[in-house]
């Protein structure tokens, strides 16, 4: 019984013990993470806008090409209802 006491205590103690050290691991985290972000290599101004206009052609030439499907299937499909040769 007395074990179980002793053991209760010291695991409150232990919790107590780590809230106390949260402020320091925090602090630590945003200090690694600032040395993690000047490892990385940032793309340039140039890099940046070159790749936005390959996504926006891109974008565009498949909203084109889905838009020509969609219509083509609705023609065909109009036909098949239709019954006209």
């Amino acid at each position: 019984m007395a074990k179980d006491k002793e053991l209760a205590v010291s695991e409150k103690e232990s919790k107590k013990s780590d809230k106390s050290k949260k402020p320091g691991k925090i602090s630590k985290w945003f200090k690694e993470l600032k040395q993690e972000l000047k490892k990385v290599i940032w793309p340039t101004k140039k890099t940046v806008i070159n790749n936005s206009i390959v996504v926006f052609a891109t974008m565009l030439g498949f909203a084109v090409f889905t838009f020509l499907l969609d219509e083509a299937f609705l023609k065909l499909f109009q036909l098949a209802i239709s019954g006209k040769s």
